[in-house]
Protein backbone atom coordinates (compact mmCIF):
# COMPACT_ATOMS: atom_id res chain seq x y z
CA UNK A 1 0.00 0.00 0.00
CA UNK A 2 1.30 3.46 -0.98
CA UNK A 3 2.16 5.45 2.17
CA UNK A 4 1.01 8.83 0.76
CA UNK A 5 -2.33 7.25 -0.12
CA UNK A 6 -2.61 5.75 3.35
CA UNK A 7 -1.82 9.10 4.99
CA UNK A 8 -4.43 10.88 2.86
CA UNK A 9 -6.97 8.16 3.68
CA UNK A 10 -6.43 8.74 7.39
CA UNK A 11 -6.66 12.53 7.04
CA UNK A 12 -9.84 12.75 4.92
CA UNK A 13 -12.99 13.12 7.04
CA UNK A 14 -15.60 10.84 5.49
CA UNK A 15 -18.42 12.45 7.49
CA UNK A 16 -17.90 15.65 5.44
CA UNK A 17 -19.38 13.80 2.45
CA UNK A 18 -22.54 12.61 4.24
CA UNK A 19 -25.51 14.99 4.69
CA UNK A 20 -28.06 12.78 6.44
CA UNK A 21 -28.63 10.91 9.71
CA UNK A 22 -25.90 8.41 8.74
CA UNK A 23 -23.21 11.08 9.23
CA UNK A 24 -22.68 9.74 12.78
CA UNK A 25 -21.72 6.34 11.33
CA UNK A 26 -19.06 7.71 8.96
CA UNK A 27 -16.28 6.14 11.05
CA UNK A 28 -17.61 2.61 10.39
CA UNK A 29 -16.05 0.55 7.60
CA UNK A 30 -19.28 0.00 5.71
CA UNK A 31 -21.28 1.50 2.86
CA UNK A 32 -23.87 4.08 3.98
CA UNK A 33 -26.95 5.53 2.25
CA UNK A 34 -26.58 9.05 0.82
CA UNK A 35 -30.09 9.33 -0.62
CA UNK A 36 -31.54 8.66 -4.08
CA UNK A 37 -30.93 4.91 -3.52
CA UNK A 38 -27.18 5.55 -3.67
CA UNK A 39 -24.41 4.83 -1.16
CA UNK A 40 -21.00 6.08 -0.09
CA UNK A 41 -18.66 3.08 -0.37
CA UNK A 42 -16.94 1.56 2.63
CA UNK A 43 -13.62 3.34 3.27
CA UNK A 44 -11.45 0.21 3.02
CA UNK A 45 -12.87 -0.49 -0.46
CA UNK A 46 -12.26 3.08 -1.63
CA UNK A 47 -8.68 2.73 -0.40
CA UNK A 48 -8.25 -0.65 -2.10
CA UNK A 49 -9.68 0.49 -5.45
CA UNK A 50 -7.61 3.68 -5.43
CA UNK A 51 -4.47 1.69 -4.64
CA UNK A 52 -5.11 -0.70 -7.55
CA UNK A 53 -5.39 2.29 -9.92
CA UNK A 54 -1.73 3.10 -9.22
CA UNK A 55 -2.29 6.82 -9.78
CA UNK A 56 0.34 9.43 -10.54
CA UNK A 57 0.33 13.15 -11.30
CA UNK A 58 0.29 12.50 -15.07
CA UNK A 59 -2.93 10.45 -14.94
CA UNK A 60 -6.14 11.55 -16.57
CA UNK A 61 -8.95 9.70 -14.80
CA UNK A 62 -12.54 8.99 -15.76
CA UNK A 63 -14.88 8.27 -12.83
CA UNK A 64 -18.31 6.82 -13.46
CA UNK A 65 -20.54 7.67 -10.49
CA UNK A 66 -19.48 10.79 -8.57
CA UNK A 67 -21.90 9.97 -5.76
CA UNK A 68 -20.91 11.75 -2.55
CA UNK A 69 -17.56 12.85 -3.99
CA UNK A 70 -15.58 10.84 -1.41
CA UNK A 71 -13.88 8.59 -3.98
CA UNK A 72 -13.45 11.61 -6.30
CA UNK A 73 -11.32 13.36 -3.66
CA UNK A 74 -8.84 10.46 -3.70
CA UNK A 75 -8.64 10.59 -7.49
CA UNK A 76 -8.15 14.37 -7.56
CA UNK A 77 -5.46 14.24 -4.87
CA UNK A 78 -3.26 11.77 -6.75
CA UNK A 79 -3.84 12.47 -10.46
CA UNK A 80 -3.59 15.33 -12.93
CA UNK A 81 -7.23 15.57 -14.05
CA UNK A 82 -10.46 13.84 -13.07
CA UNK A 83 -13.50 13.67 -15.33
CA UNK A 84 -16.45 12.54 -13.22
CA UNK A 85 -20.00 11.71 -14.30
CA UNK A 86 -23.06 11.44 -12.06
CA UNK A 87 -26.59 10.80 -13.31
CA UNK A 88 -28.36 12.28 -10.27
CA UNK A 89 -28.17 16.08 -10.50
CA UNK A 90 -28.63 16.73 -6.77
CA UNK A 91 -25.75 14.40 -5.83
CA UNK A 92 -23.52 15.86 -8.55
CA UNK A 93 -24.11 19.42 -7.31
CA UNK A 94 -23.57 18.49 -3.66
CA UNK A 95 -20.32 16.63 -4.47
CA UNK A 96 -19.07 19.52 -6.58
CA UNK A 97 -19.64 22.03 -3.76
CA UNK A 98 -17.80 19.82 -1.28
CA UNK A 99 -14.85 19.16 -3.59
CA UNK A 100 -14.54 22.84 -4.49
CA UNK A 101 -14.64 23.66 -0.77
CA UNK A 102 -11.69 21.28 -0.31
CA UNK A 103 -9.84 23.28 -2.97
CA UNK A 104 -9.77 20.81 -5.87
CA UNK A 105 -9.52 22.59 -9.23
CA UNK A 106 -8.58 19.59 -11.38
CA UNK A 107 -12.05 17.99 -11.50
CA UNK A 108 -14.43 18.28 -14.45
CA UNK A 109 -18.08 17.41 -13.86
CA UNK A 110 -20.87 16.08 -16.02
CA UNK A 111 -24.45 15.16 -15.14
CA UNK A 112 -25.70 12.25 -17.22
CA UNK A 113 -25.52 8.56 -17.99
CA UNK A 114 -21.94 7.46 -17.41
CA UNK A 115 -22.28 3.96 -18.86
CA UNK A 116 -20.96 5.13 -22.22
CA UNK A 117 -18.14 7.21 -20.74
CA UNK A 118 -17.08 10.70 -21.80
CA UNK A 119 -15.67 10.34 -25.31
CA UNK A 120 -14.76 14.01 -25.66
CA UNK A 121 -11.77 13.67 -23.32
CA UNK A 122 -10.74 10.08 -24.13
CA UNK A 123 -8.44 8.21 -23.99
CA UNK A 124 -8.00 7.98 -20.21
CA UNK A 125 -5.07 6.60 -18.25
CA UNK A 126 -7.41 5.32 -15.54
CA UNK A 127 -11.12 4.53 -15.39
CA UNK A 128 -13.01 3.73 -12.20
CA UNK A 129 -16.65 2.65 -12.11
CA UNK A 130 -18.45 2.91 -8.77
CA UNK A 131 -21.69 1.22 -9.85
CA UNK A 132 -22.20 -2.41 -10.80
CA UNK A 133 -22.64 -3.47 -14.42
CA UNK A 134 -24.15 -6.69 -15.71
CA UNK A 135 -21.22 -6.96 -18.12
CA UNK A 136 -18.06 -4.99 -18.84
CA UNK A 137 -18.99 -1.79 -20.71
CA UNK A 138 -17.37 -1.91 -24.16
CA UNK A 139 -17.48 1.87 -24.55
CA UNK A 140 -15.36 2.31 -21.43
CA UNK A 141 -12.77 -0.23 -22.59
CA UNK A 142 -12.58 1.68 -25.88
CA UNK A 143 -11.79 4.87 -23.92
CA UNK A 144 -8.95 3.26 -21.96
CA UNK A 145 -5.56 4.39 -23.21
CA UNK A 146 -2.43 2.30 -23.80
CA UNK A 147 -0.94 1.28 -20.46
CA UNK A 148 -4.26 2.18 -18.85
CA UNK A 149 -5.99 0.61 -15.84
CA UNK A 150 -9.74 0.27 -15.30
CA UNK A 151 -11.69 -1.00 -12.29
CA UNK A 152 -15.34 -2.03 -12.60
CA UNK A 153 -17.71 -4.19 -10.51
CA UNK A 154 -19.42 -6.77 -12.76
CA UNK A 155 -22.08 -9.32 -11.89
CA UNK A 156 -25.55 -9.83 -10.45
CA UNK A 157 -27.51 -7.52 -8.10
CA UNK A 158 -26.56 -9.55 -5.02
CA UNK A 159 -22.82 -9.95 -5.68
CA UNK A 160 -20.25 -8.69 -8.16
CA UNK A 161 -16.66 -9.41 -9.03
CA UNK A 162 -14.33 -6.44 -8.97
CA UNK A 163 -12.57 -6.55 -12.34
CA UNK A 164 -9.14 -5.03 -12.94
CA UNK A 165 -8.74 -4.36 -16.64
CA UNK A 166 -5.47 -3.28 -18.20
CA UNK A 167 -4.44 -2.34 -21.74
CA UNK A 168 -0.82 -3.25 -22.46
CA UNK A 169 1.59 -1.37 -24.72
CA UNK A 170 0.47 -3.50 -27.68
CA UNK A 171 -3.15 -2.52 -27.04
CA UNK A 172 -4.17 -5.95 -25.77
CA UNK A 173 -6.76 -6.09 -22.98
CA UNK A 174 -6.17 -8.18 -19.84
CA UNK A 175 -8.89 -8.87 -17.26
CA UNK A 176 -8.31 -10.03 -13.66
CA UNK A 177 -10.67 -10.45 -10.71
CA UNK A 178 -9.45 -8.76 -7.53
CA UNK A 179 -12.30 -9.43 -5.12
CA UNK A 180 -16.01 -9.71 -4.47
CA UNK A 181 -18.09 -6.58 -3.86
CA UNK A 182 -21.66 -5.27 -3.69
CA UNK A 183 -22.39 -1.96 -5.44
CA UNK A 184 -25.58 -0.20 -6.48
CA UNK A 185 -26.66 -0.71 -10.07
CA UNK A 186 -25.20 1.11 -13.03
CA UNK A 187 -28.28 2.43 -14.84
CA UNK A 188 -28.65 2.56 -18.58
CA UNK A 189 -27.25 0.19 -21.18
CA UNK A 190 -25.21 -1.91 -18.74
CA UNK A 191 -27.74 -2.13 -15.92
CA UNK A 192 -29.24 -5.44 -14.85
CA UNK A 193 -31.85 -6.97 -17.10
CA UNK A 194 -34.95 -8.15 -15.30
Amino acid sequence: MDQKLLDFFKSLDRSFFIDNEFKNYAHLDRALPIGYEQTISQPSLVLKMTNFLNLNKNCRVLEIGTGSGYQTAFLAEFSEKVYTIERIKELAESARKKLEHLGYENIFYQVGDGSEGWTEHAPYDRIIVTAAAERIPEELINQLGTGGIMIVPVGSPSLQQLKLITRDQEGKIHIDTIGKVVFVEMKGKYGWTE
